[in-house]
């Protein structure tokens, strides 16, 4: 038995899915990359969002992101995020490109 998506409840998809979705392995129809990513931004922790996703990968694609998130205090506090970062700790974005 596979086990169901977290954070998907209006799609039949499996966790493997999912996570192949947000690795860019997998593309269903309009679901991809940017939606699993989306979608983890909306409804995971913010601890379980970067520990999926990654600064480095967060900093980069946040500006295509941002546009989808619909909530503006999300949108407004990873504004903050990833101008931060780069900026006082730009060896989490090096960590993070190099798989250390």
């Amino acid at each position: 038995m596979t086990t169901r998506a977290k954070y998907v409840w209006d799609y039949d998809l499996s966790q493997d899915e999912f996570d192949a979705l947000l690795s860019g392995k997998l593309k269903r129809g309009s679901l991809d990359r940017d939606w699993a990513a989306v979608r983890l931004i909306e409804w995971a922790s913010y601890d379980e969002m970067i520990r999926r996703i990654g600064f480095a990968a967060l900093v980069r694609e946040w500006p295509h992101w941002r546009l989808r998130v619909r909530a503006e205090s999300q949108r407004r506090g990873l504004d903050f995020v990833v101008e931060w970062i780069p900026q006082h700790h730009p060896e989490l974005l090096k960590e993070a490109e190099d798989g250390s």
